[in-house]
């Protein structure tokens, strides 16, 4: 598991980490946490991480909506956010999910 994903498993332990994402599941939304490569060349900078939002639909099955990129190099502030981006988008805290 990559090293910021780790640290967010720790943040949010309600989380399931399947290999290449952190997932929260609830009766009607899926969250994704997934860290994207470094956009700089310099390697200094932490990777992104993914944030996708899905929602079940009438068929039972989780559909894509909205995803947002973060690149907050602070793991606590980076949780923070992802916390409030969550809340705010599905109603509900995401350590709740």
């Amino acid at each position: 598991m990559n090293e910021r994903l780790q640290l967010l498993r720790d943040y949010f332990p309600t989380a399931i980490y399947t290999g290449k994402a952190l997932v929260f599941i609830s009766e009607e939304h899926r969250v994704e946490l997934t860290e994207l490569p470094s956009r700089h060349f310099t390697g200094s900078n932490p990777a992104s991480i993914r944030v996708r939002l899905y929602i079940r639909n009438n068929n039972g099955e989780f559909t894509g909506g909205h995803y947002e990129d973060f690149e907050i190099d602070d793991i606590h502030d980076l949780a923070g956010e992802i916390e409030k981006f969550v809340q705010f988008s599905v109603g509900r805290n995401i350590k709740e999910l």
